[in-house]
């Protein structure tokens, strides 16, 4: 279920952000006060005006007209220079902490274990990361400028009117704690609609970035049409959400009309009467009718501001919903660097299941493995083989049992130290969008570029790229698209070999290549593997004949272990999927 916060708690949380822009936010507020006061001299200044006009025409001086005309444009003077403080530098400083929150998010998304990314959705956190934050900026600048004007243009008018008749005054400020209770009535149903508008934008990004990434698939399949639908029919969701915002939105227009003409009508009938007895003069209604218009406009500013509001706020709620995810992986306080790696690995009574799921993956497996040693885990899909990769960099954290290094339980090691010291190559190779160069040099940022070329040598991958146009320099596209499958895997062994991690963990590296490219594959991982730990998750069998050992996973544990030619001759559960194997390989 999904927490609710309010806007109180929301508020509280985003404080802080503040902090380091306290003068600028005073400023900010100095200046919105100077611009308000402006606005509430000017019809002073003409009630003056019409009084002095209505007991005699004649002390209207040239003198006096000119001394108001100066102090009207003294006013305006302030007023814009005001007006362009907040403008400019306020709006910066709502810039600055919306950066700020992005770095904290994007931060904190960086901590957040492995299993958070298989439960969200790319395009929701990047929506969170983005399009949510956008609105932060004129949430942060806006919020304590519009609620400081109204309170200042509030307070001011009020000791102004009430010094001149306290009945109608009061008759008319009691409406407004009236008209903002029934305008809050629809807050909550407003902010859920915006939320559920935020979500949807998020699905929506991850629709599209399916669609874009899966292009190929979409056009082999020639459902093209099929996209469209599926993506018009979340639009026409997208639609119906925002006209639930503009119902809700309406309704807070409806009440404030309401208040808006009662407010006007209580003026002209009270403020009527109260000149024909005598108790207000025209100068003075004058004066009401134009605080009355400043006052009805603070509130539809308001009003008009409380879409952005609840933007600022919906934004602010997802920033913090994220936030509030915690890493159920972390380090030991004590924990201590993995230095002087031996290499020797064993799982000790390791159980695991996925979280939100009480099926075990992994029930009671023990194994070790010794230093320089290359173990393959074999076995049937879903029996756990990839689990077991994923443990002993702490992706996952073991439900039950221990996994130790050299003696050492993993749980003990700093995470960075530890995943320094392992390299691991996947099946599936992700590049990043960029040169070869920056892609091999993201296994060792201070490498020159001797180590880079002695790495691509190694993983075989030279060749193919001292035949590219800009060589090193090349634009291998968004997941390296203009590189081959052979290519980009040459291309991640490199890094890998430029890593030089004394444990390497090979997760099915070559079951996605062709014959030819395996092979070139192959050799690189032979000669990558060479005194190294190495743990290979295999599905082509033919590739781990030479392993030092072979453990064979099955449902209920690992059932065999042993070299090829032992585990062949035993003609059990290895012989089967070996045999298996071959014959797919063969058709």
């Amino acid at each position: 279920m999904t927490k609710t916060y309010t806007n109180t708690y929301l508020f509280k949380r985003f404080l802080p952000y503040y902090s380091k822009y306290y003068p600028t936010l005073i400023l900010d507020l100095i200046c919105a006060g100077f611009s308000t006061m402006c606005d509430l001299v000017l019809p002073i200044i003409l009630r003056y005006l019409t009084n002095t006009a209505r007991q005699d025409i004649g002390l209207l001086t040239v003198k006096l007209i000119l001394t108001l005309g100066v102090i009207f444009v003294l006013l305006r003077v302030v007023d814009t220079i005001a007006n362009y403080y907040m403008q400019n530098i306020g709006h910066v400083m709502g810039a600055q902490i919306e950066t700020d929150m992005r770095y904290d998010i994007f931060s904190h998304i960086q901590q957040l274990p492995y299993s958070y990314y298989n439960t969200n959705k790319s395009g929701q956190i990047l929506s969170r990361i983005t399009t949510d934050l956008f609105d932060v900026t004129e949430f942060a600048h806006h919020c304590p400028e519009e609620f400081f004007i109204a309170l200042v243009k509030l307070v001011v008018s009020f000791v102004i009117l009430i010094n001149i008749n306290i009945t109608l005054t009061l008759t008319i400020f009691i409406m407004i704690p009236i008209m903002v209770f029934f305008m809050s009535s629809t807050n909550n149903h407003m902010r859920k609609a915006q939320k559920a508008q935020r979500n949807h934008v998020g699905e929506i990004n991850s629709g599209i970035e399916n669609n874009i990434l899966g292009a190929k698939v979409v056009k082999s399949f020639a459902n093209e049409e099929l996209e469209v639908k599926k993506f018009h029919k979340e639009n026409l969701r997208f639609l119906d959400i925002k006209k639930e915002f503009y119902k809700h939105m309406s309704n807070f227009q409806v009440v404030y009309r309401i208040f808006d003409g009662i407010m006007y009508l209580t003026v002209i009938v009270l403020g009527s009467y109260y000149m024909k007895v005598g108790k207000i003069n025209a100068g003075d209604m004058f004066l009401y009718t134009l605080y009355i218009n400043m006052l009805l406009n603070t509130v539809k500013k308001m009003v008009d501001y409380m879409e952005q509001f609840q933007r600022g706020m919906t934004g602010i709620e997802r920033f913090i919903e994220i936030m509030d995810v915690k890493n159920d992986i972390v380090d030991k306080e004590n924990a201590r660097d993995l230095t002087n790696v031996h290499g020797d690995i064993e799982f000790r009574n390791v159980s695991f299941a996925y979280p939100d799921s009480d099926t075990k993956v992994l029930d009671d497996i023990s194994f070790s493995i010794n230093k320089g040693e290359n173990i393959a885990i074999v076995g049937s899909s879903g029996v756990g083989k990839t689990t077991i990769y994923n443990l002993i960099p702490r992706f996952y954290e073991v439900s039950e049992g221990a996994i130790l290094i050299d003696s050492t339980d993993i749980r003990d090691f700093k995470q960075k130290s530890l995943r320094d010291n392992i390299g691991i190559v996947q099946q599936e190779v992700y590049l990043f969008s960029g040169t070869i160069y920056e892609n091999i040099v993201y296994g060792k940022k201070d490498a020159s570029f001797e180590d880079v070329e002695r790495a691509t040598k190694m993983a075989g991958a030279y060749d193919f790229i001292m035949e590219l146009l800009d060589k090193f320099d090349t634009y291998i596209g968004e997941r390296g698209t203009k590189l081959s499958g052979g290519q980009k895997q040459r291309i991640s062994i490199a890094r890998v070999f430029l890593k030089n991690p004394p444990i390497l963990i090979l997760d099915e590296a070559t079951s996605a290549l062709d014959n030819n490219s395996e092979a070139i594959v192959q050799q690189s991982l032979e000669i990558l593997s060479k005194g190294r730990t190495t743990i290979t998750i295999a599905h082509r069998l033919s590739t781990i004949r030479n392993a030092s050992k072979i453990l064979v996973l099955t449902e209920n544990g690992i059932e065999e272990s042993g070299t090829h030619e032992e585990l062949m001759n035993k003609e059990g559960i290895y012989f089967n999927l070996y045999n298996k194997n071959i014959d797919e390989l063969k058709e």
